[in-house]
């Protein structure tokens, strides 16, 4: 037996007894004929491993309430994540992203196809992600990421790979522009084989995994700071009445999509596409992504929805303004 799998092995059982038969780490530790410290090394490396699923379940109904309440007004399932309400936008997103890699492993299966869009967000979640074991499981890139100044290659191959280590599932990338110059240069490239490849496999997603893009978040996403879009690009989008993106498709505040011009150019999945995958998980840690929530949620893109309480709260309690976009 390999060194590893002698780890794992011993991590499995030290678990066991620990969570299970609720033995002290003493006494763990006599059973295995080791140390106390070691029993403890054993425990944090089945946690970190994916053998272990804690959950923490709170005798009060505060977030239970408000996961019902977002039930009843979106008709989504909502993933309430208790985040202090003076943390910093950086730490609430990391606390978000390690919360979402968790319960991304309930969607996640064998013989399934993930579909999985780059940004600030998704990036984050990826470098939580906790392993588990499927098989004959695909992760899909939903856009593309190259652009003027970069091919995007290294950054959304990043994220997805993140994934695709962990589930054990083939990464199929997206070799295409964000947005094209031209919209008839994306229908003829829609023509060629090896992109048509792509389309099939994102149209046979079982899950899509998302933020939602919003240039007035505290966070910027990647799309509204890394030269996708110019400020011709953004005085159109405000003209349109645009409050936010899922895979760099835009919508406005009540969900409609199909005659913004830009989306012509987008190398996004049709919105119309996104609503028929049976489970569309949205990620969202922040406040000020309240207008760009709400048009996704108009335009019915989220089943199930991950945020922070505080964020959570707001969605309830008010209807966001649209803001004015850069200039």
């Amino acid at each position: 037996m390999t060194e590893i799998a002698e780890q794992t092995k011993s991590a499995l059982k030290a678990a066991h007894l620990y969570y299970i038969q609720d033995l002290t780490m003493g006494a763990i530790a006599e059973e295995l004929g080791t140390s106390r410290s070691s029993v403890s090394r054993l425990i944090s490396y089945a946690r970190k491993s994916g053998f272990v699923d804690i959950q923490v379940k709170s005798p009060h109904e505060r977030i239970p309430r408000l996961q019902h309440s977002l039930k009843v007004a979106f008709g989504v399932n909502a993933y309430i994540v208790p985040v202090p309400d003076q943390v910093n936008s950086a730490d609430r997103l990391e606390r978000v992203a390690g919360s979402a890699a968790r319960l991304l492993n309930m969607f996640v299966g064998s013989n399934a196809t993930i579909g999985v869009a780059w940004g600030s967000t998704i990036s984050a979640v990826s470098r939580h992600v906790v392993p588990k074991t499927t098989h004959n499981s695909t992760i899909v890139q939903l856009n593309g990421a190259a652009h003027t100044r970069s091919t995007g290659i290294v950054y959304a191959s990043e994220i997805l790979h993140r994934f695709g280590d962990a589930y054990g599932a083939y990464v199929q990338q997206f070799p295409a522009p964000a947005f094209f110059d031209n919209p008839s240069t994306r229908v003829a490239m829609w023509e060629e084989r090896s992109i048509r490849r792509v389309l099939d496999v994102q149209s046979r997603m079982d899950v899509a995994l998302f933020g939602v893009g919003d240039p007035y978040s505290n966070i910027p996403g990647h799309v509204y700071k890394s030269g996708y879009i110019d400020p011709a690009d953004f005085a159109e989008l405000q003209t349109q009445g645009v409050v936010g993106d899922v895979a760099t498709v835009f919508y406005r505040s009540d969900g409609s999509w199909a005659d913004i011009a830009m989306n012509s150019r987008s190398s996004g999945p049709s919105l119309d596409l996104l609503r028929s995958v049976p489970r569309r998980i949205c990620v969202v840690s922040d406040a000020s992504k309240l207008a760009s929530l709400h048009g996704a949620l108009a335009g019915r893109l989220i089943t199930d929805l991950i945020i922070d309480e505080s964020t959570a709260r707001q969605l309830l309690s008010c209807t966001p303004v649209q803001g004015v976009w850069p200039p």
